[in-house]
């Protein structure tokens, strides 16, 4: 029987007072977290959770529900470039949460597994649950209280939590080079949780509007290039447009579109143009694809709508370790 459980996770100011859950029903979930992480670290130690909690199972299938394509992508696809790398980014710098990637890459093994992708804070049954236990422990914590950890799966090993006064810090992996603040483990988490603390310093500013990021990556290396190729396509799907959480994620702050018609469009108009337009599909032809420096990435494509056709320029740049859309200009083809 396929065990069918979504992971969630959440951190009040990313970084702040954080936590996960994961959750199957009402008698079967478990929550944690910590006085100090980030939305990307909870995601990862919700879906680590589900696997020890259930490795007494191993024949058992798992179908794991998560709005994070940050955890769906690092699991299924990117992972295993990075072990062939020594768990390094094209830039040669560690990748991020490295400890919690090794524990769910250690937990995989002998495992069936599926993900599925769901859209946050949409009415999910089990996605909400889920977010709802991971904000809960966050606000304990907040409160410098325990969390409710919740019942745990039906036959699992009782956790150790012995390990409450264990402190791991490493040096942070941004730009600044500055050593990242110890952070020490609680002994109310449900289980023995190992941080890796690389992106505390990097508060993202669009982390208050939705409990997911995309993964940080250097701008040169094909991988980096393909994530911006996604992204794109990302921002012309109707449904992406329709979310104001998700598109503002996708816009730089200081995004600016010249449209096919000559018109200058501002960011938030752009957002209330898509909040109103009818949805349409939107086929995109790539052109061209070009490195800008070090953080700068320039794309050129066709678009093809019931509207018509039109040549297209995207400038993406990192903006505090994400991938956005800084400027955009669309001509008409005759």
């Amino acid at each position: 029987m396929t065990i069918v459980a979504a992971a969630d996770g959440s951190a009040l100011g990313n970084p702040g007072p954080a936590g996960w859950a994961w959750y199957v029903d009402e008698t079967c979930w478990r929550a944690g977290g910590w006085p100090h992480g980030t939305n990307n670290m909870g995601e990862l130690m919700a879906v680590l959770d589900l696997f020890k909690s259930t490795a007494h199972m191993p024949a058992e299938p798992l179908h794991i529900l998560c709005d994070s394509q940050y955890v769906i992508n690092s699991v299924t696809k990117w992972m295993p470039g990075w072990k062939r790398k020594g768990w390094k980014k094209s830039d040669g710098k560690p990748v991020l949460n490295l400890e919690l990637l090794k524990e769910i890459d250690a937990a995989l093994v002998g495992r069936k597994y599926t993900f599925e992708w769901v859209k946050g804070h949409a009415g999910h049954h089990l996605n909400e649950a889920a977010d709802d236990r991971a904000r809960d422990a966050a606000t304990a914590y907040q409160a410098k209280r325990s969390p409710n950890a919740g019942p745990g799966f039906p036959g699992a090993s009782t956790p150790d939590t012995s390990a409450g006064a264990a402190e791991e810090t490493v040096a942070a992996t941004t730009n600044t080079k500055s050593p990242v603040t110890p952070v020490r483990q609680a002994a109310a988490a449900p289980v023995q949780e190992r941080l890796l603390l690389d992106e505390l310093e990097q508060p993202d500013l669009f982390s208050m509007l939705e409990d997911e990021a995309d993964p940080a990556f250097a701008a040169h290396g094909p991988e980096s290039l393909e994530i911006v190729v996604g992204l794109e396509r990302e921002l012309l799907n109707p449904e992406v447009r329709a979310d104001p959480l998700r598109a503002g994620e996708l816009l730089h702050p200081n995004f600016a579109e010249i449209g096919v018609s000559g018109r200058r469009w501002s960011r938030q108009e752009i957002l209330d143009m898509f909040a109103d337009e009818e949805p349409a599909s939107i086929d995109l032809q790539v052109l061209s694809l070009d490195l800008l420096g070090t953080d700068s990435a320039l794309l050129t494509y066709r678009s093809v709508s019931p509207a018509g056709s039109a040549l297209r320029s995207s400038l993406w740049q990192l903006h505090n370790g994400q991938w956005r859309l800084r400027h955009h200009q669309g001509t008409r083809e005759s």
